[in-house]
């Protein structure tokens, strides 16, 4: 039934464009055509519109009778009032083709207007103009709460290190969306999710970004409203020096605990990459492997250096072990997807996939002895 409602309002639309150039024939069949499939009120109050038009253009040309009674001219002129002028100017055609153009992306980058390299503060500008424009209080076309909704959501996701990282990876799922709607009930309604979901709603995020501000009696200022309180509750419990200990307090006791690890926890004796405090290289005796310790690290340690180059092996060994399995794991992915959906780009990219980790663990098993 929402698909019906999206296809309804496009006809509508439709509509609008043919009145304004003049074609009535071809608006009505629109109209007629939105009501079947989804009666909404302002198809009615455009087709009782042409309805009135067409009687006044009958009186116009003398096909009306002669005869008027006076009853009849509140009624006409209450029907007037009902023309669709007003509403027709909630929104523009720049709008609408904005919208349109949102519902026709198919990635995050696309939908801000961005591109991959872009960086946090690209992002941040890219969504304050977009957020400001699509905001349903402020946009009232069709589809704009949609288009904000995704928005918001487009940001959430490449604004987030981890998830950006993973869309890159795996990029948009166009063809597995298509596939989920296909052997859904969802009909013609579109999906800006993408495989994808923020943890945070457009709402949420608009918020966060402009502190409820933004003029309109349908903005939510939940977390203006949490802030306000608790503002409140400090100010009642104390002057506002104490209120700023008990918010600096957390971040003190990290520094402290920072500070006494330092003392407490001794530095290791040896790394696997090289440093400033770390830059003698070594070399255990069996497997070769490479490892760096401090300078005068001959000096002061004293344990056994067999049993430290053997925990230095099998750290090493299961370090590559662990990394060669994300490896194929992520080799196979691509492979599957792939063949999945016959997408010759992915299968390229999983062909020169690099397994730095797994080529390092043959050598090192076929190392000659």
């Amino acid at each position: 039934m929402d698909g019906n409602k999206e296809e309804s309002l496009r006809c509508i639309d439709f509509a609008t464009n043919y009145l304004k150039s003049g074609d009535r024939a071809k608006a009505k069949k629109f109209l007629l055509k939105a009501e079947k499939l989804y009666p909404t009120q302002k198809a009615k109050e455009l087709l009782d519109f042409m309805n009135f038009g067409s009687d006044e253009d009958a009186k116009e040309n003398g096909n009306a009778t002669s005869e008027e009674k006076p009853d009849d001219k509140p009624h006409l002129h209450q029907r007037k009032t009902t023309q669709p002028e007003a509403a027709s100017t909630d929104y523009t055609q720049e709008q609408m083709d904005a919208v349109k153009k949102i519902k026709q992306c198919r990635d995050y980058y696309e939908i801000l207007g961005v591109t991959k390299e872009a960086t946090d503060t690209d992002l941040k500008k890219a969504y304050r103009k977009l957020a400001l424009q699509f905001h349903p209080d402020k946009n009232k076309c069709p589809g704009a709460s949609e288009a904000f909704k995704a928005i918001g959501n487009a940001f959430a996701i490449l604004n987030d290190t981890e998830k950006r990282k993973q869309y890159d990876l795996y990029g948009p799922l166009e063809d597995q969306q298509s596939s989920m709607r296909r052997h859904s009930h969802r009909g013609n309604r579109h999906d800006f999710s993408r495989g994808f979901e923020a943890e945070v709603s457009a709402e949420e995020l608009f918020n966060m970004f402009f502190g409820g501000s933004f003029g309109g009696p349908n903005v939510y200022v939940r977390r203006g409203r949490q802030w306000e309180r608790q503002r409140t509750e400090n100010a009642n419990q104390g002057s506002v020096g104490t209120g700023l200990l008990l918010q600096l307090m957390p971040i003190l006791i990290l520094v402290f605990l920072s500070v006494m690890s330092n003392f407490l926890v001794s530095d290791p004796i040896y790394a696997f990459q090289k440093s400033g405090k770390y830059s003698l290289e070594k070399h255990t005796t069996a497997l070769k492997v490479p490892y760096y310790v401090k300078e005068n690290f001959n000096e002061y340690y004293d344990g056994n250096l067999r049993r430290l180059e053997a925990n230095i092996e099998e750290e090493y060994v299961g370090m590559l072990r662990h990394n060669c399995y994300r490896e194929r794991s992520q080799r196979e992915s691509l492979l599957w997807r792939a063949r999945q959906y016959g997408d010759k780009t992915i299968m390229d990219r999983a062909n020169s996939f690099k397994m730095q980790s797994c080529d390092a663990l043959d050598k090192l098993y076929n190392r000659p002895t």
